[in-house]
This record gives C-alpha cells, sequence and structure tokens, in this order.
C-alpha cells in the first residue's frame, strides 16, 4: 500500500474549497451512466409523452382536501 500517496492526496483534498470538494465528489461517486435530472426533464418536455395532460381539465385546487 501506498502510504505517502495517500497521505499527499488527503492534504490535497483538505486543501480545497468547498466548490471544489463538491466538485470532486461529484466526479469521484456519481454514476454518469444514467442520464442526469435536467436530461430526463428535457426529454419530458421535448419528447412529446406527456402533451396529453395539456388538455386535461384541471380537477383539483389548492382548496381541495384537508390541511396537512
Amino acid at each position: 500500500m501506498n502510504t505517502k500517496l495517500v497521505e499527499s492526496l488527503l492534504q490535497v483534498i483538505l486543501s480545497l474549497s468547498n466548490d471544489e470538494r463538491s466538485l470532486l465528489e461529484e466526479k469521484l461517486f456519481f454514476d454518469s451512466s444514467e442520464p442526469s435530472t435536467h436530461d430526463l426533464i428535457l426529454l419530458a418536455q421535448t419528447g412529446g409523452a406527456f402533451n396529453f395532460l395539456e388538455s386535461e381539465p384541471d380537477i383539483y385546487s389548492l382548496d381541495d382536501g384537508e390541511p396537512i
């Protein structure tokens, strides 16, 4: 095991700003094989699968049901 390398990496990581740490975590732990939330939203908006909802009546309002 390369202990010196691990210690050096730790020092570098600890010296990063919060934004840099967030970017590092994203690169290390985010599985980029799946589409992002933004990509899914864009697909839903442009794909047309939910266009039928535009002609649906608004049957619910904020006054429906009981307060939580």
